[in-house]
């Protein structure tokens, strides 16, 4: 059974045409916000996973709109691929060293939306230095929006680290990673006492 999801939003300031595929494929991303394209390339590298974005957004106001709303779609289309969750191993973890950063990433597919970010870096979590014309604190705000829309618990954490395109860098790939683990199918159950998730 094919574990995928196609998702199309369209609102005043974004459209938007998703494509993942949680057994692989080939990663195409094109946000309109160069960067960002590079972290999702991340997502689809690490994980394993297809992943196929298209947005049109309203990046002359700036690129908020854009992120949080491929993170909606991205969720979305997790929650859809998953199903009834059946087999996979549900939990997910990965340390991710990036030259002088360290970001680590814990998740779990619960159904229950819950998001933990803590960067302790200055440079990234309180004085928001961006990277080149991307605004860092958009990083938050897609990880808010996927573990909204998926129902995941998700912990975000880089204790060290100075440079901010690593510390972005590291924080997606180690996503990308962790994730790879959580899907994995590897029984036949549903991975929960109640019997449902």
């Amino acid at each position: 059974m094919a574990r995928t999801a196609t998702i199309s939003r369209k609102t005043n300031e974004t459209q938007i045409s998703l494509e993942l595929n949680l057994d692989g494929g080939t990663y195409e991303n094109k946000s309109g916000v160069g960067f960002f394209d590079h972290m999702l390339d991340h997502i689809g590298r690490h994980g394993k996973l297809g992943i196929k974005v298209s947005c049109k957004g309203d990046t002359q106001v700036d690129d908020h709109h854009s992120v949080e709303d491929i993170g909606i779609a991205f969720g979305l289309a997790l929650k859809e691929a998953l199903g009834d969750k059946r087999g996979i191993e549900r939990y997910g973890s990965a340390a991710v060293p990036m030259d002088e950063t360290l970001a680590r990433v814990a998740l779990d597919l619960s159904g229950r939306p819950s998001l933990v970010f803590r960067v302790e870096p200055e440079s990234f979590s309180k004085y928001a230095v961006p990277i080149g014309a991307f605004d860092v604190q958009l990083v938050q705000e897609f990880f808010n929006a996927v573990a909204n829309h998926a129902g995941m618990n998700l912990h975000i954490e880089v204790p060290w680290g100075s440079n901010n395109h690593h510390i972005a860098e590291g924080i997606f790939k180690a996503f990308g990673r962790a994730l790879r683990e959580a899907v994995k199918v590897t029984g036949t159950d549903i991975p929960s006492t109640k019997g449902v998730i």
